[in-house]
């Protein structure tokens, strides 16, 4: 199932697209999409029921209709950083022997074409995509990376930006260049896990002004989904609703020769992991 949430932020309302790409309206079934809805089984069934019977859902006309972040009240984001060879490669980093972790507040998280913003006194925001996801199962000490899949309720596509210089030049952790507003774009849709068969066959790639940038594929992930969420749950408690960034291939600013082509206001990137779904946003001056 592709779910979603639509309306203006702060007010969205649960949605589905349904296989004939009619957008359909949930909430006459369920309350949101969230931790509390990916945990109910019975919830997902009766969404999947309705589903083939979409006479029970109102459709949704798309025209001007806001399309939020696919998850409401996230828990937390756990990140992964130089989680691809070539991306290891392309900024001089050695391939890490466990995968590393950062944090992104709940509060960057923005709909997958609201606006993003230059934080002030940015000289290097950077691009990054990526593929999310999303946790339904609470889970901690997992055992393997086969049995660490289970947890999983889905896939969005996200666009981790980045600030380099906040994040590699001002001391201390990285979060600095992490956690501005705006710097996580998500969806358009949650994916069920159902439908991702294998998470390591997913391209991705990323445009900035209709130029393509980035273009990869999660086959090249040093720790493959299984075994991030296997080794995060030794470290922290997941919960449902919870996100993880599973990092970037090749092709970001950073990478690039000088003068590195940082993002600026007036930039238009595109964001897309294939089947789940194309972001676009627009830069504009925090």
């Amino acid at each position: 199932m592709k779910l979603l949430r639509v309306g203006t932020a702060g007010a969205e309302r649960p949605a589905l697209l349904d296989r004939n790409g009619t957008l359909r309206d949930l909430s006459g079934l369920v309350a949101d999409i969230d931790g509390e809805l990916l945990a109910d089984a019975s919830a997902l069934a009766r969404i999947r029921e309705a589903a083939q019977t979409p006479d029970v859902l109102p459709p949704l006309d798309r025209a001007g209709l806001r399309i939020g972040p696919p998850v409401g009240r996230i828990g937390k984001i756990v990140c992964i950083g130089l989680n691809y060879h070539d991306h290891a490669a392309e900024t001089g980093a050695a391939i890490p022997d466990e995968p590393i972790l950062f944090l992104k507040a709940p509060d960057t998280v923005v709909g997958p074409e609201d606006t993003v913003l230059v934080p002030r006194n940015s000289r290097k925001t950077d691009w990054e995509v990526e593929l999310a996801v999303v946790i339904g199962r609470t889970a901690r000490y997992l055992g393997s990376a086969e049995e660490a899949l289970g947890y999983v309720a889905g896939y969005a596509t996200a666009h981790d930006v980045s600030e380099r210089e906040f994040q590699l030049e001002h001391g201390g952790t990285w979060d600095k260049g992490k956690n501005c507003e705006t710097f996580n774009p998500l969806g358009p849709w949650l994916v069920t896990a159902d439908e991702i068969p294998d998470p390591q066959a997913l391209p991705l790639r990323l445009w900035v002004n209709g130029e393509l940038e980035q273009d990869g594929t999660t086959a090249d992930q040093i720790f493959p989904v299984g075994e991030v969420v296997r080794y995060v749950s030794h470290f922290m408690t997941l919960h449902p609703g919870d996100v993880i960034n599973t990092g970037t291939p090749a092709g970001v600013a950073m990478g690039r020769p000088d003068p590195k082509p940082y993002l600026r206001a007036g930039d238009v990137v595109e964001v897309e992991v294939e089947g789940l779904g194309r972001q676009r946003q627009h830069l504009a001056d925090a």
